[in-house]
């Protein structure tokens, strides 16, 4: 998993089937302090994420097949907001 922030959302007139009815969703990776930590990405917003909030971004096949059901074509997948954060 990972901990990211959100930057903004992607707009697609065309896409997969997997991707009906799902926002994309623009993250930027963060460290524990908030600090961006790598390159951003897309993922699939599960919780109704908005711009500007922490998320947890599952990265692995199998949770998001459980989770979703189905083989989608997604890597990334926001299962949850962040409140705070403790170090």
């Amino acid at each position: 998993m990972i901990l990211g922030k959100v930057l903004g959302n992607v707009v697609s007139s065309v896409k997969h089937p997997g991707y009906q009815g799902r926002k994309l969703m623009i993250v930027q990776p963060i460290d524990a302090r908030g600090a961006p930590d790598g390159d951003t990405f897309l993922a699939v917003d599960d919780v109704q994420a908005g711009a500007g909030d922490t998320v947890i971004v599952l990265c692995e096949g199998n949770g998001i097949r459980q989770l979703l059901g189905g083989t989608p074509p997604i890597q990334r997948l926001i299962v949850g907001v962040v409140d705070a954060v403790n170090t």
